[in-house]
């Protein structure tokens, strides 16, 4: 049987983070992931004819693939445009790149190091801008993970996930995207990485309207204790290369490994957004052990990526 897409706009024109989503909104991109997801072979002309620009000042495998192959299964053409020699704004101005991009193409996604090369993209654009990743969040990620969540639950309402690890932009989405959600959330990292302050207030506010809870700590046993779901990520990201050593004595005791996972509920998850470094912020045990489903997020992104293109390029 054919899967229905209700593909009504939802009420932004843009994807640069998920804490300008309503839950509603969350919700549908959720629906259209699940019916694109049951009739991949069927959804083929959806954005028939429609052409999205990448533009990625930052290495990728999974944004950059998914994306990529999502145009292509709903019908739509892909131009991969590398600016990792040149970020943006610096050959011509962000304005006048947008300015053009718009009467070529109908969205845009870009991966860039400066979270306000993004505002300013979809600031002048007339067309969709989707954030595939900055120095401040990584909406399509934390997306990801909260709908293979909810493949796996049912519902994500109640239930706790902590992150271990760097403050990082992947943390900052999964706070913003677990309180529209209802779903609790700790963060644990050391002293002087936790998140930052503002996006933790902005969720605090918002989980007084959800029922959620946000804890922040730097204690790794409190933080996995009868948890749900454990994820973590790399301990240093892009363009914190010189600061591996450093950092790798500083987070070596919140190490995601089997202790950690035994002190949360015992049907709980581990999860990671990739790629990962097996032996530091993840022992190989719990990166290829049963309770893993990293392997299912990457996947999804393809799935819940081409819902936010399929409700918002037009």
């Amino acid at each position: 049987m054919t899967a229905t897409l209700d593909l009504t706009p939802i009420s932004q024109k843009d994807l640069l983070c998920t804490s300008s989503l309503t839950p509603a909104d969350i919700g549908r991109i959720f629906a259209t992931a699940r019916a694109l997801k049951a009739g991949r072979n069927l959804h083929t002309k959806v954005l028939q004819h429609k052409r999205l620009a990448m533009i990625f000042e930052k290495d990728s495998l999974r944004t950059r693939f998914t994306f990529d192959i999502g145009m292509q299964d709903m019908g739509g053409s892909a131009v991969f445009m590398d600016h990792r020699d040149a970020r943006l704004g610096s050959r011509e101005s962000v304005k006048d790149m947008a300015k053009n991009l718009e009467r070529w193409v109908h969205g845009i996604v870009a991966r860039t190091f400066k979270h306000k090369a993004l505002e300013e993209l979809a600031q002048h654009a007339g067309i969709p801008v989707i954030n595939g990743l900055s120095d401040f969040v990584h909406p399509c990620q934390a997306l990801s993970d909260f709908f293979t969540l909810t493949e796996k639950w049912g519902t994500v309402k109640g239930r706790t996930l902590t992150y271990v690890g760097d403050g990082n932009n992947t943390c900052h989405a999964l706070i913003h995207t677990a309180v529209k959600l209802g779903a609790n959330v700790r963060v644990c990292s050391p002293e002087g990485y936790e998140p930052n302050s503002r996006v933790v207030n902005e969720a605090m506010r918002t989980a007084l309207e959800t029922g959620a809870q946000v804890t922040i700590t730097n204690d790794p046993d409190a933080a996995a204790d009868g948890v749900d779901a454990i994820y973590t990520d790399v301990w240093a990201s892009m363009g914190q290369e010189d600061e591996i050593e450093e950092r790798n004595g500083i987070f070596a005791a919140y190490q995601v490994d089997d202790d950690m996972m035994r002190r949360a509920d015992k049907a709980a998850l581990f999860m990671h957004c990739l790629p990962a470094h097996r032996g530091w912020e993840v022992t190989q045990e719990v990166m290829d052990g049963p309770q893993s489903v990293v392997y299912d997020i990457a996947e999804n992104r393809l799935h819940v990526q081409k819902a936010v293109m399929a409700l918002l390029i037009r």
